[in-house]
């Protein structure tokens, strides 16, 4: 008389089932996909899938990441003139990856409504120019508060300091930032942009170069 297969329930049968589902599942999205599109990133885009990380040059540490924005002050919080200024950021202490979010202040909050008008004494006296000038960005933070970019209308507002700062043709640094400048994403989403970071590298390269 031969072995017989022994026989599960009907009870016992829908657990089977999810227990081989389960583990099938695991092994194809837990390892086969993770691994697959890892591979993919590292083979096909190594730059983006390693966090679009920028150094200064062949061989330099890391200074950032293209799509984290960073600040450009001295040990007080006060924006170093020789450099381009980010916009505000409502990030932890600013730009705090482990924090992101925005301020989630309505247009009506006595806080918001301080912060811009702080934000803008602030770039009236450093820039020297009227509020009525300062673009909506160079005030207000961005709902992530890790957006690397301005427009370039702010950028463009900061090159007389800039320059001034750096003994530089204003004319050569205007150039600089319409270089940079980067076009709407497809041709039509968004509006123009300026990467901070980016435009800060070029400005060292610029002004070292003389």
């Amino acid at each position: 008389m031969s072995a017989s297969r022994p026989r599960t329930g009907p009870l016992a049968r829908p657990y089977w089932v999810a227990l081989r589902a389960m583990l099938v599942f695991t092994v194809v999205l837990g390892v086969a996909y993770p691994l697959s599109i890892t591979l993919v990133g590292q083979l096909g885009v190594p730059g983006q899938a390693n966090g679009s990380l920028v150094s200064a040059g062949d061989g330099s540490p890391v200074v950032g990441s293209s799509l984290i924005g960073q600040s450009f002050t001295d040990a007080d919080g006060a924006a170093l003139p020789e450099w381009f200024q980010s916009r505000p950021s409502a990030a932890g202490d600013g730009y705090d990856a482990h924090s992101s979010s925005g301020s989630n202040w309505g247009p009506e909050n006595p806080d918001l409504i301080q912060a811009i008008g702080d934000r803008q004494a602030a770039i009236e006296d450093l820039d020297g120019v009227p509020a009525d000038e300062i673009p909506v960005d160079a005030v207000t933070a961005s709902a992530s508060g890790l957006d690397p970019h301005i427009s370039p209308a702010y950028a463009l507002l900061q090159v007389p300091r800039v320059a001034a700062a750096r003994d530089l043709p204003e004319a050569e640094v205007r150039a600089l930032v319409e270089a940079v400048e980067q076009d709407r994403d497809l041709g039509y989403l968004g509006e123009p942009t300026v990467n901070v970071l980016n435009l800060n590298l070029e400005l060292a390269t610029l002004d070292s170069g003389r």
